[in-house]
């Protein structure tokens, strides 16, 4: 792929196989931020506050993996490129360790099952992060076109809600189909690393990398390479804003199966909460997309956060009195945010990282995603983590049918307030973000007069 494909439109089947991945990778992470805690607490029986810092150790271990794979990937180089070549080779240990963290090891001693869970967790998440890092690096490779990134995200996302709504809605079902529900996870983790892993593969198989064979290799060092990443300022805002995203969104997500449980006691109608948001969602991704061609990508995205935050606040002073039907309703309600939000942070990213490239005059994708990556991780683990704690002050008690007032009270608070707050947070931090369409444009002009 030369520099003039990359400021052209992409084939639509270029769009399509690159996208695919996400497929897998939204169905890991929503399948994990739904379900982790839950299966933690309710199937492994390890106390809640003790399963979040296991899930928080998980996720903080990739303070090491991710922006160790992104330097990785940024030196590779190979026949089939920087990036291709580790979603070949890491799909078949992400199937594996999927399936070996939710397969129950029946471990007796607290203690032993939170290391276990924690080991279990490390495992899992490196081998994401040995696919995603390189994958999400692949944006800014394919194309350089303002616009045309928004498209081929906008492709990517489509799969990713199909991948959410299959993380989301298929594994009460799955596990409905087995007699026991240590059998019914476990079937859900090997199921699920199978799609994840074979997803992957189809990229690999399906995009071709500009060639780097004579970009000289970055010769920054280790930790010089990642506090760079730092003295860039758009970018700054956008992961620190998208890290607040995922912050909330991992409150609500990971509790969601507990509220409707416990409040509304009916657990199998969490799958049609799920299924409701995320198919509204993906309706309105192009819709998100067109939008931010009028409004841009900022306005966008703050739009996604002032829906989420409203449908938080609706439901922790609503959904309690007005009841299933309500908090149905105020789920296809977030899910416009949703669909609203899959679209723009993704389309932001690489502008930046193109900012850093036309101002330094070096190429550094994987830096960025790998700090990208683990800044969004940092955001999911301290939501569980802190959901752990404040269920456990709470004095929540697994499968007890009628818990204390306390506990149904912190579940609607980690539904309600908790995350609108941050929500509102991101709407005021992002607006700080400086690039939009004209200011891109004359950045990219003056590059090419240099060029």
């Amino acid at each position: 792929m030369n520099s003039k494909e990359r400021t052209g439109r992409l084939p639509v089947r270029t769009k399509l196989g690159f996208g695919v991945a996400d497929l897998g990778g939204n169905l890991f992470f929503t399948a994990m931020g739904f379900w982790s805690l839950n299966y933690l607490t309710d199937t492994v029986a390890i106390p809640a506050a003790a399963a979040g810092a296991a899930v928080m150790i998980g996720k903080l271990w990739d303070a090491v993996t991710d922006p160790t794979m992104g330097y990785i990937s940024d030196r590779t180089r190979t026949r089939w490129g920087r990036r291709r070549p580790y979603l070949l080779f890491g799909s078949i240990p992400l199937f594996l360790s999927m399936w070996f963290f939710f397969t129950n090891p029946h471990i007796d001693n607290v203690a032993l099952a939170t290391v276990w869970a924690a080991f279990a967790l490390c495992l899992l998440n490196t081998a994401y992060t040995v696919v995603n890092i390189p994958y999400s690096s692949l944006t800014p490779e394919l194309t350089q076109d303002y616009h045309e990134r928004s498209s081929l995200n906008g492709y990517r996302f489509g799969f990713a809600v199909i991948g959410t709504i299959l993380g989301a809605g298929a594994v009460l079902p799955i596990i409905g189909l087995f007699e026991t529900r240590d059998a019914g996870f476990s079937a859900v983790g090997a199921l699920l690393g199978v799609v994840m892993a074979v997803t992957a593969l189809i990229t690999f198989a399906s995009v071709r990398e500009p060639d780097h064979s004579a970009t000289p290799r970055p010769t920054e060092g280790f930790f010089a390479t990642f506090l760079a990443v730092f003295n860039n300022k758009p970018y700054v805002i956008i992961l620190l804003t998208y890290a607040l995203n995922l912050t909330a969104l991992n409150f609500v997500q990971g509790i969601l199966v507990y509220y409707f449980k416990y409040l509304y006691r009916d657990e199998g109608a969490t799958t049609i909460a799920m299924i409701l948001l995320l198919v509204v969602a993906m309706l309105f991704i192009p819709v998100s997309v067109l939008v931010s061609r009028h409004i841009g990508k900022k306005r966008t995205y703050q739009v996604s956060f002032f829906v989420l935050a409203t449908a938080c606040l609706a439901i922790f002073f609503l959904g309690h009195v007005l009841g299933m039907g309500f908090f149905l309703a105020m789920m296809v309600y977030a899910g416009i945010g949703i669909g609203f939000g899959y679209v723009a942070p993704w389309a932001m990213v690489p502008d930046t990282i193109e900012y850093d490239a036309v101002r330094t005059g070096k190429r550094k994708e994987g830096a960025f995603y790998g700090m990208w990556t683990f800044t969004s991780k940092v955001g999911t683990s301290l939501a569980i983590f802190l959901t752990g704690v404040i269920l456990d002050l709470a004095r929540y008690s697994p499968n007890l049918a009628e818990q204390a007032d306390s506990a149904t009270l912190a579940i609607r608070l980690i539904v309600g307030p908790i995350p609108a707050v941050v929500f509102i947070a991101a709407i005021i931090l992002v607006q700080f973000y400086p690039i939009d369409e004209k200011s891109y444009a004359t950045m990219m002009a003056e590059a090419g007069k240099k060029d």
